[in-house]
């Protein structure tokens, strides 16, 4: 064997593995990349039912032969109906509803020995909803039309004479809301709305008046929603 040669071959290898040493250490280690994170997000989109109730109060004034200003007060319960759809953050929706009402007040007039009374005895709104979703949490705005049946009386016991007219007024309404979605498809809101059902003739010629109709309405409720509770985003 020619010893010479051996410790030649001896001495490149060792060159060769200490080349390879130093590259490897410059080799960043592998990064291992786990699987992106799916986040839940509420998914407002789909038709809802839904049951509502609150309380009302107001103001209703009579100006003409008999001249009296009226504040009915009172609780309201009844159901809704309306659908929504999502747009980023942003939910459109319409809404319908319809209450019975037990808002009512009476006050003498004109002297405090005849009695004037009013009440609306029930409401329905047909509104557009118009919201920004932070996830389940909803703040909306709403606006729309109003309809209901207010009834104002007279009698005055010295006379003896009394009347009532009736009418289903058709107004507006406007207000907001802040909505959440609380288990699965459940969701619960509170909403405040203002409701004017504008003016009509009351009473019998010659005694007539005009009567206005003005509410604030508090109230909460509870829908049902039919499509998936959310949707994903990566």
């Amino acid at each position: 064997m020619n010893l010479k040669l051996f410790g030649t071959g001896l001495a490149a290898l060792a060159f060769l593995a200490s080349s390879f040493s130093a590259q490897a250490a410059d080799i960043p280690p592998p990064v291992y990349k786990g699987v992106r994170p799916v986040v839940a997000y509420y998914n407002w989109t789909g038709f809802y039912v839904g049951l509502n109730a609150g309380y009302g109060f107001g103001t209703s004034t009579a100006t003409g032969t008999i001249t009296g200003s009226v504040k009915p007060k009172g609780a309201l319960f009844g159901g809704t109906l309306g659908y929504n759809y999502q747009v980023g953050s942003l939910v459109y929706g319409i809404e319908g509803d319809w209450d019975w009402s037990g808002v009512k007040g009476s006050v003498g007039c004109p002297t405090g020995i005849a009695t004037c009374d009013i009440s609306n005895r029930w409401l329905a709104t047909f509104r557009g909803r118009i919201g920004y979703a932070f996830d389940r949490w909803l703040p909306y705005f709403t606006a729309g039309g109003a309809y209901g049946s207010v009834k104002a009386s007279y009698s005055d016991p010295t006379v003896p004479i009394s009347f009532s007219t009736s009418k289903s007024q058709l107004g507006w309404t406007a207000g907001v809301g802040l909505e959440y979605a609380f288990l699965g498809n459940w969701t619960a809101k509170i909403e405040y709305l203002y409701v004017d059902l504008g003016n009509f003739t009351a009473g019998v010629a010659p005694l007539t008046s005009t009567v206005s109709f003005k509410e604030n309405i508090i109230r909460a409720g509870l829908n049902y929603k039919f499509a998936g509770p959310i949707f994903s985003r990566y």
